[in-house]
């Protein structure tokens, strides 16, 4: 990252900045940016939300074992993880549009290998190149949508209501892509015959439990489709492989400096840490304690289903809330250590009630679950928004990867933590501790930087010029 273009600031303040009109013909205005990007976010991720439900037991059915399971999803992990900065630094190279598009790419052929391939190691393969995928898609949508914002309405734009949309549609298509890739399989199963002439018709390579995955295929293309048609960029220098190869590392290098030296960036991936360590908690524990409470295995992955999708729903509707969160609490900054401290309660909620199956307990534990996902839709899009305000457009990707890659690492560490201490409240608590300590961070605002009012008097500058005058990589 090269500089930054804005600080972050209260609705109030940035509602009194006065923002001049903007001329036509300098890129797509930002409501219909902000459809664009919800389509994105949605389509990208339902086909994973369809895997979800039916992933582990597909892999079974394939004659997997639990180890198996577990290596090919730290293969997914470890993919992700490596390649979040490369990868980032990619997009802000070669542009938004063609990395998504890869990604897109890389998850229909990803998913396409769940649904026929028997094999080891071609499930280990759709596992890397998901987590290469996922590595991909973590900045470009957000960024393409910030850019563009930003290149029609300034830099003072308002960018919370359209990354809450975007969040609330990633939940959405989340808990629409559960509930289908758990009951596709099941109504295949109530037709009589219908999984046997399946298995019998493609020689044994779909069965009912595939057929979400190759639906998520078909998924992935439209998703490409879309991309590559809905999502225009500036025009960029015609990229070399020795450029691309040599500007990468450059990317992340400044990237890594603006994440050491910037106090702000510093605390929003504070945030991304704690929000990894909640959901680490969170996935981990809440199977075991779902069986447990139903009696078998089975019963649990059906409730845990349920859980899930209602944790996306609640996490959806945590993001609507999230401009309103910024309005009551007079800034975005406040907005985060509140969401945190939704999250901290709710986790809290569900280490005071493990052990016990009364109703009560119960009461509370379905409240806490749905809490922490609550909490973490109100404080993503703020947090968010304040990061944006920090970058410009040469390393926002590449600082979405940093925020990704620090929720990545520390979720990873948290589950191995959480797997290894005794049973009982004692990794619900200390969750919860990890994440008031990242709220609490927030609680005072940050200062400004001395270059946001160059950014801005440099963007009311190019305003006033006739679009002819604008250089082209500013239209």
């Amino acid at each position: 990252m090269s500089g930054r273009t804005g600080t972050p600031e209260s609705a109030a303040e940035a509602a009194a900045i006065p923002h001049p009109p903007a001329p036509a013909g300098r890129g797509l205005d930002p409501l219909t940016a902000r459809r664009r990007f919800v389509a994105v976010s949605f389509l990208f991720w339902l086909p994973i939300g369809m895997s979800i439900a039916t992933g582990v037991l597909l892999f079974t059915e394939r004659g997997m074992g639990l180890a198996a399971i577990a290596g090919f999803f730290a293969v997914h992990s470890l993919t992700a993880a490596a390649m979040e900065l490369p990868t980032g630094g990619l997009s802000d190279v070669i542009g938004r549009r063609t990395v998504l598009a890869a990604a897109g790419l890389l998850n229909c052929t990803a998913f396409t290998l769940f649904g026929l391939a028997g094999a080891a190691w071609a499930i280990a393969l759709g596992m890397a190149l998901m987590g290469c995928a996922r590595a991909l898609s973590s900045g470009p949508a957000e960024a393409w949508y910030v850019d563009t914002v930003h290149a029609h309405a300034g830099p003072d734009a308002d960018l919370r209501t359209g990354l809450a949309r975007g969040s609330a549609a990633m939940s959405a298509a989340l808990a629409l892509g559960t509930l289908l890739g758990g009951g596709l399989p099941w109504l295949l199963g109530l037709g009589p015959g219908a999984g046997e002439w399946l298995n019998g018709a493609t020689g044994g390579l779909v069965i009912p439990l595939s057929v979400p995955a190759l639906l998520g295929a078909l998924v992935e293309v439209v998703f490409v489709l879309y991309v590559l048609s809905a999502l225009p960029e500036p025009p960029r220098p015609r990229a070399t492989l020795r450029g691309v190869v040599g500007g990468v590392p450059a990317a992340i290098a400044a990237g890594l400096r603006l994440g050491a030296r910037d106090g702000l960036i510093r605390r929003v991936l504070l945030t991304a840490s704690a929000a990894g360590a909640a959901l680490a908690a969170v996935e981990l524990l809440t199977p075991g304690r779902a069986a447990a409470l139903m009696g078998t295995a089975e019963s649990g992955a059906v409730l845990f289903a349920g859980l899930a999708c209602a944790g996306f729903l609640c996490s959806a509707l945590g993001s609507q809330l999230a401009p309103l969160a910024a309005r009551l609490t007079h800034s975005s900054e406040r907005a985060v250590l509140s969401g945190g401290g939704v999250v901290a309660l709710g986790l809290t909620l569900l280490g005071i009630s493990t052990g016990s199956t009364t109703p009560l307990a119960t009461t509370a534990a379905v409240t806490g679950y749905g809490l922490v996902y609550l909490g973490l839709g109100i404080a993503s899009p703020n947090a968010n928004d304040l990061l944006h305000r920090r970058v410009d457009a040469s390393g926002r990707a590449t600082a979405l990867s940093i925020q990704s890659l620090a929720l990545q690492l520390v979720a990873a560490g948290a589950g191995l933590a959480a797997g290894t201490l005794p049973p009982g409240p004692l990794p619900w608590l200390l969750a919860a501790a990890v994440v008031l300590a990242g709220a609490l961070c927030w609680v005072r605002r940050a200062a400004p930087r001395s270059r946001t009012r160059r950014a801005r008097q440099t963007w009311r500058r190019r305003r006033s010029m006739p679009v002819s005058a604008v250089p082209t990589s500013d239209r």
